[in-house]
């Protein structure tokens, strides 16, 4: 699995709604998505660029086509740093209204999503996410959930970021991997660094960057972070070269996983050592580019670690996100059986 690049649409102003209306129902298009769902798509889209436009400041929304086969998705995340809502439960019911409109908005939403989730604090502003699956045979590990966000530098097309996954019977494997610099060659470097990670048959964080090296002399290299999830045992197993910024996050503490020095591809450590880390300590590991600032925290979102992991993403994304290089922010959990 290789994650998809979100779309970034501007939302500070209405005039920029039009634009933003017609890319996502593009997508959704090229995707292949039904008439029924696209016409469900197009009503959300509606629904989100009115509430920015009556009750925000504007924002931006993010869309991407996402998942493969019948666990294909369009989501789209709408961001916005207005006054927020004391009371989502009360906000959703219909007829409930912070103007003077009908107050079918969010309900509606909801309604027309496959997935839907809303994350507010008075005074920060709100995250909306409405996700729609092309089919209704879905086949989703339940156990291992990924929720990622990935967004060029602009104005480029494509990302020198990037993750991608891949599972076993025993281990869940991920990589986010960040190329020198931004644009086409930066993303070729992340591609050969996917190449080399799905042909690894190594389960040492350490000794999968080490197969990577190689293959990446012929690229512009780049920085990464390997995290290896034993299901027998367990355990966490994590390495990382350049500056990805990585958490373990608990339910009282915030651990930071240090990456060594260099670029994977270029120079890498004679010796390195992977972290090992009881999962059972940990509700989730965060992973995040030079694109996304370093000093957040988690505990500064009350409850967000009840919701699904691209809430958490989107929170992070939101406040910390720079908007002049590449950024991804990626967030990894664990559900326990």
């Amino acid at each position: 699995m290789v994650n998809k690049n979100y779309t970034r649409y501007e939302a500070s102003d209405r005039s920029y709604y039009a634009l933003l209306r017609k890319g996502i129902h593009k997508q959704a298009v090229q995707a292949d998505f039904s008439e029924i769902k696209i016409a469900h798509l197009d009503l959300i889209v509606a629904e989100i660029t009115s509430n920015l436009d009556k009750y925000t400041n504007g924002g931006e929304v993010l869309c991407a086509v996402q998942g493969l086969g019948n666990d294909q998705y369009m989501e789209i995340i709408a961001l916005d740093s207005g006054p927020g809502f004391n009371d989502l439960a009360l906000m959703m019911g219909d007829g409930i209204s912070s103007g003077s409109t009908l107050g079918h908005g969010l309900g509606s939403i909801k309604r027309m999503s496959d997935f839907f989730s809303i994350y507010s604090l008075k005074g920060w502003g709100t995250i909306l996410v409405s996700r729609l699956y092309k089919t209704d045979a879905r086949t989703e590990n339940r156990r291992i959930v990924v929720r990622g966000i990935v967004v060029p530098k602009p104005p480029e097309k494509v990302s020198g970021d990037g993750f991608t996954y891949k599972f076993s019977e025993r281990y869940f494997k991920l990589m986010l991997m960040d190329g020198l610099g931004h644009g086409p060659e930066a993303n070729k470097a992340v591609e050969e660094a996917f190449s080399a990670f799905k042909l690894c048959p190594l389960h040492d964080p350490a000794d999968i960057v080490r197969y990577m090296h190689p293959p990446l002399k012929k690229t512009r290299g780049g920085v990464g972070t390997v995290l290896v999830y034993d299901g027998q045992k367990d355990v966490y197993s994590i390495l990382g070269v350049g500056n990805i910024a990585s958490k373990i996050v608990g339910n009282t503490e915030c651990k930071n996983i240090m990456p060594y020095n260099g670029i994977i591809g270029h120079n890498i450590p004679n010796t390195m050592t992977s972290h090992e880390i009881p999962a059972k300590d940990y509700k989730f590991i965060v992973m995040c580019s030079d694109g996304i600032k370093t000093r957040w925290d988690i505990t500064k979102y009350p409850h967000i670690q009840r919701y699904d992991p691209i809430i958490i993403a989107a929170a992070i994304y939101k406040d910390f996100a720079r908007h002049t290089d590449d950024m991804s922010v990626v967030i990894i959990k664990i559900n326990k059986v």
